[in-house]
């Protein structure tokens, strides 16, 4: 029911973090599109836990195999089936959590639901569950860079609790993101990014912060006037995302604090193309793309599961503590990262391949 996503570009992921594995079912995906388990483990491997000293330390490769709809190094347009093993599970770790509930996690909610719940390492509701995410997103990449050689996403972090980076969204690249373990191309501000979050793990607790994410080079027309604004669908995407607490497109919450006079993007001719002289919408109006940068930005809460003792109650409704065992991320946002990205891309090509259904149907 809710483990599929998009219309036209569908994607399904399955598994739990301490099942068998993890994987994506994409359906939609046109055919004699480029991709090889090479590309596809570029982005894994910016996912994956262990990859550096303030991410979790669970030893994974997340080693992908595609098992169908490609055939020499080409999507045949039936369904991509992608699947990663899990190879480092742990499940005595989270024994503790098999009667008690951790706080603001899943576990009460997913148990309140379906009435029973995999207790291992979070099951479905783990973070583990976006590798099937990131690896469509991959595809989703591919098949937009078909339509548009120059689109770009590109997505970074912004903000580690009170610190804030200076980042010029128009220039930044992904080489400059990946210069450092935090992903922030504010160099200055990463290195403090990092020693406080080194710090916050010594004490068992955890972090939260801001990723931003541009888009350049989008086409116009991307979206609809109602409810599948563009907007709206990528707010969709990106708070379906585990840990995420906001999102804002453009000039977001500070727009409240404008006038219309100082928010309006004013419209100008510029070597022949009908363009905007300020980027307030953030690319995109009336749920529609215009050409400009799309860029916005989503908060992700500092991680539930933390070393230190917290009240909870049991199963059994008794009150008691819990300290959480496990390998746990102090602060999600450098894995995160990619994830984003690939939630972009998974919404801005099915709404290519949408509208192109419209534009053909035109014709």
């Amino acid at each position: 029911m809710g483990n599929s996503f998009g219309q036209l570009f569908r994607v399904t992921t399955f598994g739990e973090s301490h099942g068998g594995g993890i994987g994506v079912v994409i359906d939609g995906c046109p055919p004699k599109i480029d991709i090889s388990q090479v590309d596809i483990q570029r982005e894994l491997d910016r996912r994956r836990p262990g990859q550096s000293k303030i991410t979790t330390q669970r030893q994974e490769e997340d080693r992908c195999e595609i098992l169908s709809g490609v055939f020499d190094r080409k999507t045949l347009g039936t369904p991509i089936g992608i699947l990663v093993r899990n190879k480092d599970a742990r499940p005595q770790d989270y024994a503790e959590i098999a009667t008690k509930f951790r706080p603001s996690h899943a576990d009460f909610t997913y148990e309140a639901k379906y009435g029973i719940r995999n207790w291992q390492g979070g099951g479905r509701a783990s973070a583990r569950e976006t590798i099937g995410r990131v690896a469509a997103g991959v595809v989703a990449q591919k098949v937009l860079r078909s339509f548009y050689p120059k689109i770009d996403i590109v997505a970074y972090v912004v903000l580690i609790h009170e610190l804030s980076a200076k980042i010029d969204r128009s220039k930044v690249k992904t080489s400059d993101v990946d210069a450092n373990i935090v992903r922030c191309p504010d160099q200055t501000a990463a290195k403090k990014m990092i020693s406080l979050i080194e710090k916050t793990r010594a004490e068992g607790d955890s972090l939260g912060g801001v990723i931003e994410c541009v888009v350049r080079n989008a086409p116009i027309g991307l979206g609809e006037p109602v409810f599948d604004k563009l907007e709206a669908d990528l707010a969709k995407a990106m708070l379906s995302l585990p840990a995420t607490k906001g999102f804002e497109i453009g000039s977001g919450f500070s727009s409240t604090r404008m006038r219309g006079s100082e928010h309006n993007d004013p419209f100008e001719m510029r070597r022949g193309k009908i363009r905007t002289s300020t980027n307030y919408s953030g690319g995109i109006q009336g749920g529609i793309s215009n050409g400009e940068e799309i860029y916005f930005r989503v908060a992700f809460k500092p991680t539930a599961t933390i070393a230190r003792e917290q009240k909870t109650v049991s199963a059994s409704r008794e009150q008691t503590k819990l300290a959480a065992r496990g390998r746990h991320d102090p602060c999600v946002l450098p894995r995160a990262v990619p994830m984003v990205e690939a939630m972009a891309a998974l919404v801005l090509c099915d709404h290519s391949l949408r509208q192109r259904a419209i534009r053909f149907s035109n014709e």
